[in-house]
């Protein structure tokens, strides 16, 4: 498990953001079912990753992490924040839809960051689909922009483990 496993506070969630108990967390094992429903609420997730296996790898090592947020004793909110030794990058922010535009997602965003910083990292990138624009419009609000270059990708795993060039 990464960083704090005891679920140490991390960053005071910011004034603006009146849902949550008042701190980001990192994940713990109790919370992993309704991260991954609330990721599913938010419509984060998608056919070919796997959410679990996704927190297990974040949760793998000290250079990423999920950070949630409780309320009325369940998750409302998480960040995954990882660090690639060059870049902070995050992943899945996300807020019940009843929290949000409250504070809560500025609240994730900033305890992310803060988690990247504390890593030695100088730069934090994400990525939102182009058709997300109410969510373009929030990281543009929180100074997110365009960098300006083409996000490229392919899948090097085939029939589970096997990679290679097809």
């Amino acid at each position: 498990m990464s960083g704090r496993p005891d679920g140490e506070r991390l960053v005071p969630v910011l004034a603006a953001a009146p849902a949550a108990d008042g701190e980001f967390v990192e994940i713990t094992d109790a919370d992993v079912e309704q991260v991954v429903e609330l990721w599913k609420t938010c419509e984060l997730t998608r056919p070919w990753n796997d959410p679990y296996v996704d927190i297990a790898d974040a949760r793998a090592g000290d250079g990423s992490t999920i950070l949630v947020a409780r309320a009325d004793g369940r998750v409302v909110a998480t960040a995954m924040a990882g660090h690639d030794g060059h870049r902070g990058w995050l992943y899945y922010v996300a807020v019940a839809p009843e929290l949000q535009s409250t504070g809560v997602g500025r609240a994730a965003v900033v305890a992310a960051e803060a988690w990247l910083v504390a890593r030695g990292a100088r730069k934090v990138q994400l990525m939102v689909r182009t058709a997300n624009t109410d969510v373009l419009g929030f990281y543009g609000r929180l100074g997110y922009a365009d960098q300006e270059c083409t996000v490229l990708g392919r899948w090097i795993e085939s029939d589970r483990g096997r990679v290679g060039l097809e």
